[in-house]
């Protein structure tokens, strides 16, 4: 089976929203690091996404005016097989991502990066319904504490719970790092 590992949204616009919070970040970063280089080592594709949309002002973090649509510090350079911009929260949305996988006869994805239940869970379901095997790894994935719509608090590690919740065995296989990387071998 040809994998690929997408690393979605892993750039500097987080730090310049309300709610980043770097509590998390050092492990995120070791768990994306090991994947992206256990993927390199083993000769898998690695495709990046970013995500832009807004107004392109510099104000606007999400914006190529802002200088921040950039790989978040800390993250390993790697030389992506492609690189997508999108402007949606699936990454197969109006990026042509989804021709690249075809045309590299890609048939699992490795779903890794920022944020959690948003571009990285909503690509995940996306891929799957399009017939992808999809492979989500939690511990390679970052997000940030929310509010609920009664106001009451929902810690970023229920979050993630969530998503894994709903998504394994229906819309992804849920692997830690070192079992996405066995499974691409």
């Amino acid at each position: 089976m040809n994998s690929c590992l997408l690393v979605i949204d892993v750039q500097e616009s987080f730090r310049h929203r309300p709610f980043f919070s770097e509590r998390g970040l050092p492990a995120y970063l070791a768990a994306q690091n090991a994947l992206i280089e256990g993927c390199a080592a083993r000769g898998v594709p690695i495709v990046r996404v970013f995500h832009q949309s807004g107004p392109d002002t510099p104000d606007n973090p999400f914006a190529a005016a802002s200088g921040h649509v950039r790989a978040l510090a800390g993250l390993v350079a790697f030389d992506a097989a492609a690189s997508f911009t999108k402007s949606r929260h699936s990454a197969l949305v109006g990026t042509g991502l989804d021709v690249w996988l075809t045309q590299h006869g890609i048939t699992r994805l490795i779903v890794s990066g920022i944020r959690t239940e948003q571009c990285c869970e909503t690509t995940a379901r996306h891929a799957s319904d399009m017939g992808w095997q999809v492979d989500f790894v939690p511990e390679a994935t970052l997000t940030f504490d929310m509010n609920q719509p009664d106001g009451q608090p929902l810690p970023a590690a229920e979050i993630v719970a969530r998503t894994a919740t709903v998504l394994k065995d229906r819309f992804a296989t849920l692997c830690t790092v070192d079992e996405a990387l066995a499974r691409a071998a």
